[in-house]
């Protein structure tokens, strides 16, 4: 401290302050894409799939076809279908345990992500990763991780192969509002930061970190989307219950990437309907909270109603969007009880890459 009589929380204030006027990460005001017709049912049909396969699994779950752990993506539909929207061929996405929904929005085939929840040789991972680890190089889809924060630096990693081949590509590195508080996350904040790498660190703020509220773990939980501040990482909060604004932040903070400008952190402000994992009741909010959310909040709903209201779409027309949809997921689900376990010969298999 330069001055001998300036207190510990003083000089702390002043440098909060510094860094956050240096790196300009004071939330922006919330700007919206206006979707076209096309985007809006493209949008309604992506998070649609995700929302009736995770009902799926769900009742899957409860009949003991699903073991282990089972993490559902159900109220945070926005987030990912959004962000898919707002990138290109080649674009790596990389996320935690709650990871259904990406696969899906990923164009994973839902045979083979459900094949995968139920233990059988045709998963993703050939019935040996179950709900969380999961891998498509084909979708550029690399998991699916179990360890809370652990596919951050795996995402950063990602970033760093892209500019060291020149390939322009983009990271697109989910975690929770959980893991935000974990050390490797801040360790990948430093490296992305330090080597200008294309990654966008995306929060998704489901407001519950297992079963505690964000408000009392995280120090000023209001600004998570700052926690980069220190290194120069530019960020924003996002409205994840709106796909139009999440595609609206993912298009700014992908050109920024690939400009070679850094790394950027987006907070989206999102929610689970269920709990943590199948296993919790959620006992730690109020039942009027969850239907607050989905009355006024519901990111499929939004998009029914805009569908409805400018007119591109019937009710009729949407209900039968819905049975084409409930089809996939029911020949997912019938696959998923009908193919076969995988060999026993296969606990040996895929222990090591071949190099």
């Amino acid at each position: 401290m330069n001055n001998k009589h300036e207190t510990v929380e003083e000089a702390v204030a002043k440098r909060a302050t510094s860094s956050a006027k240096k790196t300009n990460s004071k939330p922006k005001p919330e700007s919206v894409t206006e979707f076209s017709a096309e985007q809006e049912l493209q949008a309604y049909r992506s998070m649609l799939l995700i929302r009736r396969f995770e009902e799926k699994a769900g009742q899957l779950y409860g009949m003991g076809f699903i073991g282990g752990f089972c993490h559902l993506y159900i109220g945070q539909e926005a987030v990912v279908v959004g962000m898919q929207m707002a990138v290109g061929d080649g674009d790596q996405i990389i996320t935690s345990y709650r990871d259904h929904g990406h696969m899906l929005a990923c164009g994973m085939d839902p045979k083979g992500v459900m094949a995968e929840l139920t233990g059988r040789a045709g998963g993703y991972s050939k019935g040996k990763g179950g709900s969380m680890h999961m891998f498509s190089r084909e979708k550029n889809f690399f998991g699916g991780h179990g360890i809370v924060g652990a596919q951050v630096p795996i995402g950063a990693g990602l970033a760093f192969s892209n500019r060291y081949r020149g390939t322009n590509n983009v990271s697109l590195t989910y975690f929770g509002e959980g893991a935000a508080n974990q050390g490797q996350v801040y360790e990948s904040f430093n490296m992305a930061a330090l080597w200008k790498l294309p990654v966008i660190f995306i929060i998704e703020n489901n407001r519950y970190a297992m079963g505690t509220a964000v408000t009392r773990s995280a120090a000023n939980a209001e600004e998570l989307f700052n926690r980069g501040s220190v290194y120069g990482i530019p960020g924003r909060h996002v409205d994840g219950m709106d796909v139009r604004a999440v595609k609206a932040a993912g298009d700014e903070a992908v050109a920024y990437c690939r400009d070679g400008k850094g790394p950027v952190i987006l907070e989206m402000k999102t929610y689970r309907y269920r709990g943590h994992s199948m296993s919790d009741p959620a006992k730690y909010r109020t039942k009027e909270e969850v239907q607050k959310m989905r009355q006024e909040h519901d990111p499929i709903e939004q998009v029914k109603a805009r569908l409805l209201a400018g007119g591109t779409a019937s009710e009729q027309e949407l209900k039968t969007i819905d049975g084409e949809i409930r089809a996939v997921v029911a020949e997912a689900a019938d696959f998923s009880q009908n193919d076969p376990e995988p060999d026993v010969s296969e606990l040996w298999t895929d222990v090591y890459v071949q190099a």
